[in-house]
């Protein structure tokens, strides 16, 4: 059977898991395509902490300030990662060699781009192309180390680097995996993607850190597995073990597609969801594991999945959100305000989690990241009053949970708490019921719901 599979960061620097618990699991390391992140933190090292936004070298360069230095010290970094596996079989001497003839050839290129953005004659265009470069080191790394390591242990593997830094000539995203997978006997071979993909088009352009898992998805869509499968630290569980406990929550087991948008939608992702739309067209299921517990089977997630029973089977949310209400009294029988509001949220390229009318009012919640000065200001010169305010948002999802009462019950453990719900929201097809509460209160809401309807 065909698998296509995704580890992610965490798991890959736990690489003596990984090749026993992915690599060997069954005993049948071949007919895989194992896709894989850089090793934990590196990209943050490159780009910017994905959490603290605390800057990378990709930013020395934004300022026009010395990116050698932090450049090289990452060199230093990837070679304190070699040294780690050197017990796994990896050749170190190869392997540091090897990151410092592909970040020096990186560096090339980079100059070149401080350069270009010196004579400020270009800037955009040549900060993608500086992101996408540092990006993709990240991957061609960990990719290496993990193929040494295998060929070292007598497997044929296959490294496919689709970083493109020796191209020839332009290739499209899907032209350069179809090209890099054209003449591989996949039967007979493990490969080891990297998962970073250089195209045309630009990868980060459209899914910025989201890219690894857009790179899985499209090898799946073009080579058509059996199964894809993405390895976690965690189990895709009912609800969070750090905030309930180990022993209140269980992984899910089955749902849908919708149900992982829904995921997504808080930031608690299964998959990026542009990275699940090509998996979800072409009817290829996906599985979520648990890269410790490789017998355990996971949660698979596929196109028609309806639970047979009623119930819940997710419990989540985020206290990363803003509230914006907007309020005017000419709202009541006016025909467009709504649209308008809505353009200034497109012309400010922001999206929004949640939304709700009355008469006179429009509430909309942000992600607090997004939060723009200009759109309030936007706002707040064509309606009468506009505030704004910390929130969180606690969600109830399933695939079939439409049942008398379930709003009440939890409405009431919520109630029972001492939480004031702020709004709720529940669409027509009722796969997810949406609380807003204060921020303070969303752990405590968390559990309750737990608790109550878990």
């Amino acid at each position: 059977m065909l698998t296509v599979e995704k580890i992610g960061g965490t798991s890959m620097s736990a690489l003596a898991d990984v090749i026993k618990n992915i690599v060997y699991f069954n005993d049948q390391p071949y007919n895989r395509v194992l896709v894989v992140s850089a090793f934990s933190g590196v990209t943050n090292l490159l780009l910017e902490n994905k959490k603290t936004k605390a800057p990378g070298v990709y930013h020395r360069i934004v300022q026009h300030e010395d990116f050698h230095t932090p450049l090289q010290e990452l060199v230093s970094k990837l070679k304190e990662i070699n040294q780690q596996y050197q017990s796994l079989g990896l050749d170190l001497a190869i392997a540091d060699a090897f990151i410092e003839q592909h970040v020096a050839k990186a560096q090339t290129y980079l100059e070149s781009a401080a350069i270009m953005l010196a004579s400020g004659y270009v800037n955009e265009g040549v900060l993608q192309a500086a992101r996408e470069i540092l990006a993709s080191i990240g991957e061609t790394h960990s990719a290496y180390v993990l193929t040494n390591i295998l060929q070292n242990k007598g497997l044929n593997a296959r490294l496919v680097d689709l970083s493109g830094f020796d191209d020839q000539k332009p290739f499209t995203i899907d032209q350069r995996i179809k090209d890099a997978f054209a003449n591989i006997d996949l039967q007979n071979c493990i490969c080891i993607a990297t998962g970073y993909t250089k195209g045309t088009e630009g990868i980060m352009r459209e899914f910025d850190r989201g890219y690894s898992e857009v790179t899985f998805s499209k090898i799946a869509e073009i080579l058509k597995p059996q199964e894809a499968i993405i390895h976690k630290e965690y189990h895709l569980s009912t609800a969070d073990p750090a905030l309930v406990g180990i022993d209140n929550v269980q992984p899910v087991g089955n749902t849908n597609y919708d149900i992982a948008d829904q995921l997504a939608d808080v930031g608690m992702e299964a998959i990026h969801p542009k990275a699940s739309k090509p998996l979800e067209i072409n009817g290829i299921h996906l599985r979520i594991k648990n890269t410790f517990e490789p017998a355990h089977p996971g949660t698979l997630i596929t196109r028609e999945y309806v639970s047979t029973l009623k119930r819940v089977e997710v419990i989540t949310g985020t206290d990363q959100l803003l509230l914006i209400d907007i309020y005017d009294p000419l709202m009541v029988g006016n025909v467009g305000s709504d649209m308008q509001i809505m353009q200034l949220f497109y012309q400010h390229n922001t999206s929004y989690t949640f939304k709700t009318t009355s008469a006179n009012s429009i509430t909309i919640v942000i992600w607090e990241n997004d939060f723009k000065q200009e759109l309030i200001d936007d706002l707040q010169a064509l309606f009468e009053k506009v505030t704004y305010e910390p929130v969180a948002m606690v969600c109830l999802l399933g695939t079939n949970m439409d049942q008398p009462g379930l709003l009440a019950k939890s409405a009431t453990a919520l109630a029972k708490s001492d939480i004031n719900i702020i709004s709720a929201g529940v669409a027509l097809r009722k796969v997810n019921i949406q609380f807003l509460i204060a921020r303070e209160q969303f752990k405590t809401a968390i559990i309750a719901l737990n608790k109550a309807v878990g």
